[in-house]
């Protein structure tokens, strides 16, 4: 065997146990099981005492205090309406708990209902934000604002980025409390929480803020490479813990469940991320807080809170807490914007970038840069494509110099080979003499795939993990470059008059254009050189392009349009290069050779 096609025996092998580890590490999603099936229900709170003041929004919050779904349903609301955003506020709790994304639908269906991302108690996973304030030193659960608190609308009669919402509650006793509700342009709401003390005397009291879901979400992808669960910045430090994580918690006594506790010294949020949304509660930055996730095994209710420290207000006084919570889309552009020009610390973290996102984040900037010019998704994957193999042609030029200089020796390889006889030691000196006297590397030739590992996986995070893909089309049959190619050879690419039905796992023999296109483009490649003599990598050789086709055939299109492309202008790259150095591949005539059936004894020489 020459060292050239070991070469490309190891290339081929590294391509394939990269897939085959794939496909071990991210298997398709499992039927998940439904989380809001009937629980124990826990009533009532614990009592407060003046030193945990701080820890006590937890025992105040919706997922200690049971709200019946009719009494969420009976609460007078404020309607959400801006271009991005609808939905409402309930002055039970003050409760954003009904929120929808205007500019997203269920599915490509013109007709399908709009994304529904924030919902009350009583509706299936619900899933909510909650404000109030913890009691501290003389004061009890019932004289400040918390779940059941029923507020009053003090000024504004709709919540859009105009205008303001404000909300009242007096509990009767000296505190007056106040929480103004603003939003912006895209998905970012302010709420400003004050409390005004008419009484005798001084009050501690702390703010903090609730996100409480309800089971896990039954669009849970459960793929190794997305993360879905808790996420939050602490002071420049990332954690990411998923839904199952989160229930391995140790019993807090101060929480009163299982709970993570961080105390934040200046800068950080806490929430959950989905595939495409994300909800987080985002502190003033620049102050401490105390960053809490928690399990409520008995309700399955998943919490993350963030409690800011105790405010002293004395007689006449009113102290004021500001805030911010993201809710809803995981737009690269508009993430980056809330980091870079607002001031939220470490929010684009927040995108799971991966292993490798060293190389992901430039390639994330590059995608949106050219998409930005082009304006279609699709030729912008092309045109990274081209961008890529740009960058890395120095590389690649000299692996396909090497492999046309290796061609050129292959005679007096032969030679030397016919010299050593049966002496392999002699053989392998030989060549190496060979190779340091041509100046040739002849692991020269894994070097394009070795390169080509950490692009095919960054890519594969960008189009599988950002929003901007999703729905996004190409031309023609192509309208979701997030998801697999849609045409099916089972129906002749929608030429019969039926569809086809859920295969399963057989759904992998369902092969669409493009990884057929993709099948035959790295079919192509290999006709650049004849076909090995030895029989064993003859088989690999005519093989791996159609194993490649069916096991790249269920992933996302644009990562496949990116995989023919690269093809395509490996090939002509490799071509050029070959035929500058000297040798002329024999395309045609070795995909002739391929259709001919070898003899027996010729297989064997």
């Amino acid at each position: 065997m020459d060292d050239q096609n070991k070469n490309l025996i190891l290339a081929t092998a590294l391509s394939f146990g990269v897939i085959l580890i794939w496909f071990l590490l991210f298997p398709p999603p499992e039927a998940t099981q439904d989380p809001n099936a009937p629980t124990a229900v826990v009533e009532g709170t614990d009592a407060v005492t003046p030193s945990t003041a701080p820890a006590t929004a937890a025992a105040d919050s919706g997922a200690a205090t049971s709200v019946e779904p009719t009494e969420v349903a009976d609460a007078p609301r404020v309607e959400i309406d801006t271009a991005r955003l609808s939905g409402s506020v309930s002055l039970l709790g003050g409760r954003l708990d009904d929120l929808k994304l205007n500019d997203y639908r269920e599915t490509q269906d013109e007709d399908s209902p709009i994304v529904t991302f924030l919902s009350p108690n009583g509706e299936p996973h619900a899933y909510y934000a909650l404000y109030g304030w913890a009691p501290g030193a003389g004061l009890s659960l019932d004289q400040v604002p918390g779940s059941n608190t029923l507020w009053d609308i003090e000024s504004g009669d709709t919540l859009t980025v105009e205008t303001p919402i404000t909300l009242k509650w007096d509990n009767g006793a000296g505190l007056i409390f106040r929480r103004t509700i603003s939003v912006d342009k895209d998905y970012m709401f302010s709420v400003e929480q004050t409390v005004e003390n008419t009484g005798a005397g001084t009050v501690s009291l702390a703010p903090y803020g609730v996100l409480a879901r309800y089971g896990q979400p039954d669009d849970l992808k459960n793929f190794f490479i997305l993360h879905e669960g808790l996420i939050s910045m602490a002071d420049g430090e990332l954690t990411e813990t998923d839904y199952d994580g989160m229930t391995d918690y140790t019993f807090d006594q101060r929480e009163g469940a299982p709970a993570e506790v961080t105390q934040v010294e200046a800068n950080g949020w806490i929430g959950f991320t989905d595939h495409y949304w994300m909800a987080t509660l985002i502190p003033e930055q620049g102050k401490p807080f105390k960053s809490v996730a928690k399990y409520d095994q008995s309700r399955d209710i998943y919490q993350t809170e963030a409690v800011m420290p105790t405010m002293q207000v004395a007689e006449g006084q009113t102290a004021t807490a500001n805030s911010r919570l993201f809710a809803g889309s995981k737009d690269w552009g508009k993430i980056r914007n809330y980091q870079n020009e607002e001031g939220v610390e470490g929010l684009l973290e927040s995108i799971d970038w991966g292993w490798f996102s060293f190389l992901t984040k430039p390639i994330m900037w590059l995608l949106m840069w050219l998409y930005g010019f082009i304006g279609n998704m699709g030729w912008a994957i092309i045109a990274l494509t081209v961008v890529l193999k740009i960058i890395v042609f120095p590389l690649a030029y000299k692996s396909y110099a090497s492999m046309a200089k290796m061609k050129e020796l292959q005679p007096q390889m032969e030679k030397l080979k016919e010299q050593a006889g049966d002496d392999r030691q002699k053989m392998q000196q030989a060549m190496m003499e060979l190779y340091k006297k041509e100046k040739v590397n002849p692991a020269a030739g894994c070097l394009p795939i070795l390169i080509q590992i950490p692009i095919f996986f960054s890519l594969y995070k960008v189009i599988f993990v950002t929003k901007e893909l999703r729905h996004a089309p190409w031309f023609g049959w192509i309208t979701d470059l997030s998801a697999p190619d849609p045409s099916s050879i089972f129906n002749l690419f929608g030429i019969l008059p039926y569809g086809v039905p859920e295969l399963g796992f057989f759904e992998i023999f369902s092969l669409g254009i493009l990884p057929i296109l993709l099948g035959i483009s790295m079919w192509l490649q290999q006709k650049l050189n004849p076909a090995p003599t030895d029989p064993t990598q003859k088989m690999i050789f005519a093989w791996m392009p159609w194993v490649f086709m069916f096991m790249l055939g269920s992933f996302a299109s644009g990562l496949v349009i990116y995989w023919i492309t690269n093809n395509v202008i490996t090939f002509i790259q490799q071509y050029g290069i070959m035929r500058q150095h000297g040798y002329k591949p024999d395309v045609f005539g070795n995909i002739q050779s391929s259709f001919k059936k070898s003899k027996p004894e010729e297989d064997a020489k």
